[in-house]
């Protein structure tokens, strides 16, 4: 087994988890929103109690580049207004797309850190949040299903598995798929890290990259990038140094990437190499059902059993209530009057 060295000592709090009644912010980082998707994850949203509040700018669409939910001022505007609100217990991106890479700089990090944490949620293009919400902040993230995404109305244990981890994180503390097998047998331990491969190595050479994942566990996973195109992404994490010390892999959905073992070949030829344990589908991702995996959190993958086990539940159990003032004993042991 890889150890892992003690988590750094700048490594913010675990924002706490959800409770009934909870506000949560729907934003839309990336591409545009479809109104009548994300009205059906809406009301399973409230259907666990919360209160959605729409980013003002959650249905725009760019004037002149129909590929983005909105300006790039806006979306980050939106993005940090929802974090700073403290009546928001968490921010869900209601889906991917591209468009994360041209409003994470606009974000101003310092009043973010200064702010208490929250939960972040997405897949997919919010990779490019998850990885500078650990840089700058250092607290664990959601890499899961969004609310105007297929995935999350379309698949009940989807948007169950999300409720769980948002709600009862104690209970989510094992990850496991059917289709979870050993790619590179082993056992590793390291803080969890990783989302979307195409946008990981687009990432590579920007400021906001990280100089490699070593230490970690590494999540990697895509959708419709054919084999050839996997090679040259994990060719150019390999090339880049991004994996230079990696601790393991866990492998997520391909969906749309060709056939499996064309895919499980690349994998194979590109990873094994690195000489750590490799997880074969691990079930998050692109698949039609998918589970919400937290990053930034210490885990120990075993791909002999195909589990990623979480040390401590990825979200804080709310602070207790401030009890109530009590009314004073009186001095003949009476019980104390009240009104």
């Amino acid at each position: 087994m890889v150890q892992l060295p003690s988590p750094p000592a700048d490594r913010g709090p675990r924002p706490r988890h959800l409770v009934p009644g909870d506000q949560v912010a729907l934003v839309a980082p990336s591409g545009p929103v479809d109104p009548a998707r994300l009205a059906l994850g809406t009301r399973i949203l409230r259907s666990w109690g919360l209160r959605p509040r729409p980013a003002p700018h959650l249905l725009d669409r760019h004037p002149v580049l129909g590929h983005l939910a909105g300006t790039d001022a806006d979306r980050a505007a939106d993005f940090q207004s929802a974090w700073l609100d403290p009546r928001t217990a968490a921010v869900f991106c209601a889906r991917g797309g591209y468009g994360t890479q041209r409003m994470v700089e606009l974000i101003d990090w310092d009043a973010l850190r200064a702010a208490p944490p929250k939960i972040l949620i997405g897949f997919s293009d919010a990779t490019v949040l998850h990885e500078a919400v650990a840089r700058h902040l250092g607290i664990p993230t959601l890499y899961g299903p969004m609310p105007g995404a297929v995935s999350f109305s379309a698949d009940p244990p989807t948007a169950e598995h999300l409720r769980r981890t948002l709600f009862e994180p104690a209970g989510t503390t094992v990850l496991t798929s059917r289709t979870a097998a050993p790619l590179v047998p082993g056992r590793a331990r390291g803080t969890t890290a990783g989302g979307c491969a195409a946008v990981l190595a687009a990432e590579r050479g920007t400021r906001t990259a990280r100089p490699s994942f070593a230490g970690t566990v590494l999540l990697l996973e895509d959708v419709n990038e054919q084999p050839y195109q996997l090679d040259r992404i994990l060719t150019q994490l390999l090339r880049s140094g991004a994996l230079d010390g990696v601790a393991g892999i866990a492998l997520g959905s391909w969906a749309g990437c060709g056939p499996a073992d064309r895919v499980r070949a690349v994998m194979l030829d590109r990873l094994a190499p690195l000489g750590v344990p490799v997880l074969w589908e691990l079930g998050f991702g692109h698949s039609p059902s998918t589970l919400t995996v937290p990053l930034g959190v210490t885990v120990t993958l075993d791909a002999g059993t195909g589990t990623l086990t979480l040390d401590e539940p990825a979200l804080a159990a709310p602070a207790p209530a401030p009890a109530s003032a009590s009314a004073p004993a009186r001095p003949d042991g009476a019980p104390p009057t009240t009104g």
